[in-house]
């Protein structure tokens, strides 16, 4: 199957995004919104922008993500409702993370699309290094940071009622 046959829906999709730190999610996330009637809503992006000096650590990113999650979500209903895929690129790593998209899909009746990368720990550690090294993301995590957030990711499943799309 392509890439445009997995991606394209008849009617607006929100595109989730699934995978530990550095595992792609951003790159595709970025393929993802070329595609025609789509748009792209990052948290990295957000958050950076809105929360940067405020951020200094796991309870603080937490803190400011649910903020910002709150505030999103009619906008991103309205989007969906409105025509438009959206593309989010905010990690989809937890199951509660997943039920709040599940909200705004129900909400809005857009098709869903769950990207999950699928990516081994030592892959994207080191990925990370790479891309921490380059400087061009907003945030560059640490080791320990990793291992943190890691420790946390779960697997989406079936019964959570998405269309789960893995890449291996």
């Amino acid at each position: 199957m392509d890439f445009d046959t997995v991606a394209t829906s008849a009617k607006p999709t929100l595109h989730l995004l699934c995978g530990k730190i550095a595992s792609g999610k951003s790159t595709l996330s970025a393929k993802l919104g070329t595609l025609p009637g789509s748009v792209i809503v990052s948290e990295d992006n957000w958050l950076a922008a809105i929360y940067e000096n405020e951020m200094q650590s796991l309870a603080d990113y937490i803190h400011c993500s649910s903020k910002l999650r709150r505030a999103m979500k009619p906008h991103l209903v309205a989007l969906l409702k409105a025509g438009l895929s959206v593309v989010l690129d905010f990690p989809a790593n937890t199951r509660t993370q997943r039920e709040w998209m599940m909200s705004i899909i129900k909400e809005s009746g857009a098709d869903n699309r769950l990207h999950y990368l699928n990516v081994s720990d030592e892959v994207c550690r080191a990925w990370l290094h790479a891309r921490n090294a380059e400087g061009t993301h907003d945030f560059a995590a640490t080791d320990q940071q990793f291992n943190t957030i890691t420790s946390y990711f779960s697997e989406p499943t079936v019964d959570e009622g998405f269309e789960i799309i893995e890449y291996l």
